[in-house]
């Protein structure tokens, strides 16, 4: 499906399974949250949130409202289908095994990284900025799904890239303890500071979880505005999301 509000992109999905990624255009919320806004807990108003994720559940076709979360930067992973999921609570990652539960993940800069069993069994979906990720949110997510990396495909939606994530030695510390083959990813630049590359760190953690089919991680959101919120260019803004379910068809 080509439409401004999706971003289109090429992973290969097992049958039953679908994936989405939403761009900042065709809603109708008002500057900075312009317009495809999906957050909550941005200066957005309540009811032009709701228009955009009534227009989101129309336009993929969706089997249910998605699971939104309360993303605290953190590493819990919630099981949709547990009675009463705590989906108000903090988490950042979310799986899935059937029926009609959506995994989402909202983000403005932080790294979405979707998952799918390649049997078409098991879906997740996660939110890795730098705190997450270091914290082990991918292998969390991957935990709770139960399978193996190498039966699992995963999918790197956009991000800030190493160009605009500019990040002090405290961030870079938090990678290096626990594996000091980490810093290949950080550059040093003229502010005695260091750009991160988000996208490779998780790509590094994925293949030691033996996860190998990886796509995407191609975007950068700082650097398309006309697409993309980006927390770290804006300050304020909306926020998009980073979409897995299962589904009649393949892909969006």
């Amino acid at each position: 499906m080509t439409h401004p509000s999706l971003l289109q992109f090429d992973w290969p999905l097992p049958r039953g399974v679908r994936a989405a990624f939403t761009t900042r255009l065709g809603g109708v919320s008002a500057a900075p949250c312009d317009s495809f806004n999906l957050a909550t807990h941005v200066d957005d108003a309540p009811p032009d949130v709701a228009a955009n994720r009534a227009q989101l559940r129309q336009l993929l076709e969706l089997p249910a409202e998605p699971a939104w979360l309360q993303q605290v930067h953190g590493n819990r992973v919630v099981r949709l289908e547990d009675p009463r999921p705590p989906v108000a609570g903090g988490a950042d990652a979310a799986v899935a095994t059937g029926g009609d539960r959506v995994c989402a993940i909202m983000v403005a800069d932080c790294l979405p990284v979707l998952f799918a069993a390649r049997d078409g069994k098991r879906i997740g979906a996660a939110h890795a900025g730098w705190r997450g990720l270091a914290a082990g949110v991918l292998e969390n997510t991957i935990e709770a799904m139960g399978v193996p990396g190498r039966e699992l495909t995963a999918w790197l939606g956009p991000t800030i890239s190493p160009a605009h994530f500019e990040v002090g030695a405290e961030v870079r510390d938090a990678f290096l303890v626990p594996d000091a083959g980490a810093a290949t990813h950080f550059v040093p630049n003229p502010r005695g500071r260091w750009q991160a590359d988000l996208v490779a760190l998780a790509r590094r953690r994925l293949a030691a979880l033996d996860v190998t089919h990886v796509h995407g991680g191609t975007w950068c959101t700082y650097a398309d505005a006309r697409r993309f919120f980006s927390h770290r260019r804006d300050g304020k803004g909306g926020r998009m999301a980073a979409l897995i379910w299962f589904g009649a068809r393949t892909g969006v």
